[in-house]
């Protein structure tokens, strides 16, 4: 018989192991990387499109990078670039620690601080990578920062070495500032990831793959802004495949081809399109599909929150071709792999759930360490754009949902295709894990 004692006993470290199982499981568990960008400038955005940190669904993401800091070129340090928002001091926002202390509520959550971006420019990481003693002092600055904070690690995001304004140099002088920050980073257990441009030129001038990939984690390819109205014709924002090298597929089996480890490789989504308009209106009675590759102005319209010119985020496009009055039409092209939406001489070109299906097919078919979005604050984090169930319900973040659940049926699709039989990554055994826990509670029941 079993007695009262052992039984209880059993009872709590079955129930202490399985707490502890459930807390493990506060993030996707699929076994791959989901990195989330956060444009803090997001918060300034006017009405519904403005986006703080307590909107943030951190179970949907396993790492989020606060995006940016910037260089102090006097002091050579790293530095907040808008200190109301990102520290406490001045009765200010204190976005850093809020962010960082969201790891307490979801112990799987990495976060990171991005430094650089594109209004950063390139000149000034130019010179500060070609000097021995001044990378030295960034080092030194970036680990008392990152610690200082809480933060996980750094994300660099210079962008680009060797263009807008560097030196052919930078290409091996940023070798060099990525080996001395991950020396440094090493005794703390501190992350290094870096953003890459996408296209084969910037791939060439910028960086030494197979030497980067030595010293960065994760290498977060910025696979978007293949096209836009600079371009004075209409183009995907993100073709999945196209005639020349301008396009995903191109540009990650660029990568590999250079040497980088597929599980370093992270493929960037964008939650965002790209604007154009047309010389003259489309005629939707014409009978006739518009294509991709007309002629455009050389100048997008904007959309109602991010008012930027020639981009738009997820979570006005999908209000604005859901506006019945503006009789906006919705195609697909075959070739991107991508949606698009025309009305009167305005076109939009962007991602949505089945084109960012195939994106995460590929990533997987090529198995890649996971997919990266820029950036959260854009998808329909309100679920303004949502059906609404009998019950009332819905769901926001439509395309980071369909990220995770695509991840997972895409590894399963691959796995039946190949007959694989290898052991997934790390978050892939949770459930059988739990199973061996019930199993083993049960053999000592009956044992006592």
């Amino acid at each position: 018989m079993v007695s009262l004692k052992n039984f209880c006993a059993v009872f709590v470290i079955f129930v202490v192991a399985f707490m502890d199982e459930v807390k493990a499981l506060t993030g996707p568990s699929h076994g791959k990387v989901v990195v989330c960008y956060l444009g803090t400038w997001s918060v300034y955005r006017p009405g519904r499109g403005s986006f703080t940190i307590e909107h943030l669904d951190p179970a949907l993401c396993t790492h989020i990078v606060y995006s940016f800091a910037g260089l102090d070129e006097k002091t050579d340090s790293i530095k907040s670039l808008d200190p109301f928002q990102d520290l406490a001091d001045d009765y200010g926002k204190e976005g850093y620690q809020k962010l960082t202390r969201l790891k307490h509520r979801y112990p799987h959550l990495k976060v990171t601080l991005a430094i650089g971006g594109w209004n950063e420019g390139s000149l000034k990481y130019s010179e500060l990578a070609k000097h021995a003693n001044r990378r030295s002092r960034f080092v030194s600055s970036v680990v008392d920062f990152l610690r200082k904070y809480d933060f996980d690690g750094l994300d660099l995001d210079w962008e680009f070495p060797g263009k807008r304004g560097g030196a052919p140099e930078d290409k091996l002088n940023f070798l060099i500032l990525v080996k001395e920050l991950k020396a440094a980073f090493s005794k703390y257990n501190l992350l290094l990831t870096a953003a890459f441009g996408a296209g084969k030129d910037t791939i060439d001038a910028a960086y030494d793959v197979k030497g980067l990939s030595l010293y960065l984690d994760f290498i977060h390819m910025m696979c978007y802004d293949y096209h836009g109205a600079w371009d004075q014709k209409t183009g995907a924002n993100a073709p999945l495949q196209s005639s020349d090298v301008l396009n995903v597929e191109f540009s990650i089996n660029y990568m590999l081809k250079l040497g980088a480890p597929a599980k370093k490789l992270v493929l960037g989504v964008p939650l965002y399109g790209r604007t154009f308009l047309l010389p003259e209106p489309y005629d939707p009675e014409s009978g006739r599909k518009p294509k991709l590759g007309a002629v455009a102005r050389n100048i997008g319209f904007q959309g109602p929150f991010t008012r930027e010119n020639g981009f738009m985020g997820y979570n006005e496009i999908c209000l604005e071709v859901k506006n019945k009055s503006q009789n906006w039409a919705k195609f697909w092209d075959s070739e991107s792999k991508t949606p698009y939406a025309v009305s009167g001489n305005k076109v939009l070109t962007y991602d949505d759930v089945q084109s960012i299906e195939e994106k995460v097919k590929f990533a997987i078919e090529k198995d890649l360490g996971g997919i990266m979005v820029w950036s959260i604050d854009t998808d329909d984090f309100h679920g303004d754009c949502a059906d609404v169930g009998e019950d009332g319900h819905f769901e926001n973040f439509p395309l980071m949902r369909a990220i995770n659940k695509a991840i997972p049926k895409s590894i399963e699709d691959r796995r039946n295709s190949v007959q694989w039989t290898g052991v997934n990554t790390s978050g892939a055994g949770s459930s059988s894990s739990l199973l061996f826990l019930v199993a083993m509670a049960i053999a000592l029941f009956i044992k006592f």
